[in-house]
Formats: structure tokens, C-alpha cells, sequence
């Protein structure tokens, strides 16, 4: 059958990202199977997600969603690069025929113009030569300033926009692994991330998390059955929507670490790590440390990306490879056939925890690591009955 990828966090799912699996299945002909990539409990974004992986998954598959696989940690809290070229190695590894993304271009063209353009030989340097001569500079700025020189001020303008900088990195993914995927996008609909106004079309994730924040309930927002998804795990006192439950235990991890272990840490280089040590011993709160850590230069997402590297224990090079297996979270009746078909392919395919041991130590230890995670991450939870260990070992894949 042919598959469509899609890469995502769904935190939490909505109409918006309903609209997308649609949208892909009509792209792709009409009855292709699709296979989502999404992040473990800790996001790009660097928060710890409003539901755990296994609810989201769940939601995802009730929703449209075929197969959903786990993106490990290392990848879904890389940089925008990172957490794209995992993804896609991942989806190749599987033998996607295309992959899908969202973006508010609507257009695959412009955006497929710019990645071309940064995998140009020569332009990264280019670009860390301009950060060189000016230390309060942003990649993404060194980054704006270099496209618009190149392709004019209009087409870069499109990194302007959260979906479309993903978009291009999951292209120049796609170009530079020379993968057989079919390209498609799906035109974003609503306000952006982190927009304060509505607006018309579908609330986003960032909106959404917001109202959880504020006690609001959410439910007119999400398809059906994600809303009764997540409103067991709500009864159930496994929502995260008080971030301060989870931040003790973070915080306590920060600082028990030396100088010498931020240098260590996926995108700290230019001397943000030391920053983010200075600021962990100087703060009384995870906002606090980000606001002393973050400036022109360095994004508060990127901060809050490194603190959560440092508390989980990613290092610098965890990301560098392929995912070496595909975790399967969650399956409707079509994707436990494309299992079935997937079985015995170049991507071993892990719908049993235990069976990761086969896989050698470094995929054993990267299971662990994730499982350490998910055993820190339900510190956050309301009902302490629900703050367990061991919980990743123990939970096979949701199946419709």
C-alpha cells in the first residue's frame, strides 16, 4: 500500500492536525496509509508535553492516523535541523513513498527554492562567518540575511513562519539523504504558534495549552475522540497542565551537575552552556534561568532545549546518527497490516519493549534513555498513584 509520513508532536492533537491527515490522504491518492513520527514526552520546543506519548499516539491513531512511531529523545529536542533529519531518516527507514508537512506557504516550490539554496556547498560557512563578526547575531538572522541576499527579501521572509522554517528543514532532509520520497504540503489553517488573537480556523497547540493553563476546557477545540481521549487521562490526574508539579524535580537535576558537563550538550557551543551553568546557579525558577540564559543570540526555545538535554543526560553526539529501530506506539487495523509488511525491512520495527535488547547496546541504552525520561516526565502528574517507574517498559502500542 503506499504510505504518506507525516512528523509531529501533536501536543495536543486538534482539528488543525485532523485537517492535515485528511488533507495528506487526498494528496496521496485518496487511500494512503499514514505513518506519523512524533516526539516522546519532551518536545522540540523544550517543555514536557501536555499528555504523555502513549495518549497522543492513541488520540492520533482514533483520528486518521495508521501507524505512529516514536521519534528517541535525542532527536525530538535537536535543533530544527536535527529534529527534522531524524525524523525523515526514520520515515526512510521505513520506506515511505512521501512525506507530508504542513506549512503556511501552501506551496512545496518556494520552500523546496530555499532549501536547495542553504544545502549549497559552501553556505553554512558563510553563515558562521557572519556570526563571527557579529556575536549578538542569531543563526536564524545570519541565516534571513544570507537568503535574502541570494533570492530576495520575498522568499526569505517565508523562514518568517514557524511551519514554513520546519518545512524546509524537512526538504533539505529529504535532499541531502537523496530519499525516493514524494513531496507534499498541506497550507497551515488558523493563527500561528504563539499567536495571541484566534482568529478564524482551528485553535493552535501553543493556544490550546495556554487555556489547559488557565483551567479552561479545551474540548470544543479537538475531534471527538481525542477529547475523549484526553479527558480520561485529565480524570485519570495524568495531564501536565501545572508545569510548576514538574519543575522541583527538574530544577534539582540542573543543579546537580558541574560547569564541565554543560559543554557537553546538544547546541550549547559559543559558550551558551557555561551561560545556562551560570544562570542555574544564580535562579529560583526554570522561566527564571531561561530569561537569564536567553538573548539576541540564543532563543529561549533553544535555552529551554539545552536545560532539558542537560536534565535527561543527551549528549552532544546522541543525535548525530539515524534512529537505529521505530517504536511503535500505536496501530488502527491498516497500519498493523503495514506492520505485517514492514516486518523483516532495513528499520527493526519494536512493538515489544523487551525485544530492544536484541538490538545491541546502543539501542538498548537509547530505550533506557527515553525510558529514564518518561520516569522523570510523570513526576509532573497530579495523582501520585500515576507517578510509577517502569512505566515505558511495561506499555505496548495502542491498536484500533
Amino acid at each position: 500500500m503506499k504510505t504518506v509520513g507525516i512528523v509531529c508532536e501533536y501536543n495536543p492533537f486538534h482539528l488543525g492536525h485532523a485537517y492535515q491527515l485528511k488533507k495528506s490522504r487526498e494528496l496521496a491518492g485518496g487511500d494512503a496509509a499514514l505513518v506519523c513520527v512524533m516526539s516522546e514526552d519532551f518536545v522540540q520546543r523544550g517543555e514536557a508535553a501536555l499528555y504523555d506519548k502513549f495518549a497522543r499516539a492513541e488520540a492520533a491513531c482514533r483520528c486518521g492516523a495508521d501507524l505512529v512511531a516514536e521519534l528517541p529523545l535525542p532527536w525530538a529536542l535537536a535543533s530544527a535541523e536535527g529534529f527534522a533529519r531524524g525524523a525523515v531518516q526514520l520515515l526512510g527507514g521505513l520506506g515511505v513513498d512521501a512525506l507530508s508537512f504542513g506549512s503556511e506557504a501552501g506551496q512545496t516550490e518556494p520552500l523546496a527554492l530555499l532549501a536547495r539554496c542553504l544545502l549549497e556547498p559552501g553556505t553554512v560557512e558563510e553563515i558562521r562567518a557572519r556570526l563571527a563578526q557579529n556575536q549578538t547575531l542569531s543563526f536564524a538572522a545570519a541565516r534571513q540575511a544570507l537568503l535574502s541576499e541570494r533570492l530576495g527579501p520575498e522568499a526569505a521572509a517565508l523562514l518568517d513562519r514557524p511551519n514554513n522554517i520546519l518545512a524546509v528543514e524537512y526538504l533539505k532532509a529529504v535532499y541531502s539523504l537523496d530519499l525516493p520520497m514524494e513531496v507534499l504540503t498541506v497550507q497551515r489553517l488558523g493563527a500561528g504558534h504563539g499567536a495571541r488573537d484566534a482568529g478564524p480556523g482551528p485553535r493552535s497547540a501553543s493556544q490550546l495549552r495556554e487555556l489547559r493553563a488557565a483551567g479552561e476546557n479545551i474540548d470544543a477545540f479537538l475531534p471527538a475522540p481525542a477529547a475523549e481521549v484526553f479527558r480520561r487521562e485529565r480524570e485519570a490526574g495524568r495531564e501536565l497542565s501545572d508545569r510548576r508539579l514538574l519543575e522541583a524535580a527538574l530544577l534539582s537535576r540542573l543543579r546537580l551537575l558541574y560547569e564541565e558537563d554543560f559543554d557537553d550538550l546538544p547546541d550549547a557551543a559559543g559558550g551558551l552552556g557555561r551561560r545556562i551553568f551560570r544562570a542555574v546557579q544564580r535562579e529560583g525558577s526554570l522561566d527564571a534561568i531561561v530569561d537569564a540564559a536567553s538573548g539576541k543570540r540564543y532563543t529561549r526555545a533553544r535555552v529551554r532545549r539545552v536545560c532539558l538535554c542537560a536534565c535527561l543526560g543527551i549528549g552532544a553526539e546522541m543525535s548525530a546518527g539515524a534512529p537505529p529501530y521505530a517504536r511503535v506506539l500505536a496501530a488502527s487495523g491498516r497500519g498493523r497490516e503495514l506492520l505485517r509488511e514492514l516486518d523483516g525491512g532495513d528499520l527493526p520495527l519494536l512493538t515489544k519493549t523487551a525485544a530492544v535488547r536484541k538490538l545491541g547496546k546502543e539501542a538498548e541504552g537509547l530505550f533506557a534513555l527515553g525510558s529514564a525520561a518518561h520516569d522523570l516526565y510523570v513526576l509532573g502528574r497530579e495523582e501520585p498513584s500515576q507517578r510509577l517507574a517502569g512505566e515505558d517498559w511495561r506499555r505496548g502500542p495502542f491498536l484500533s
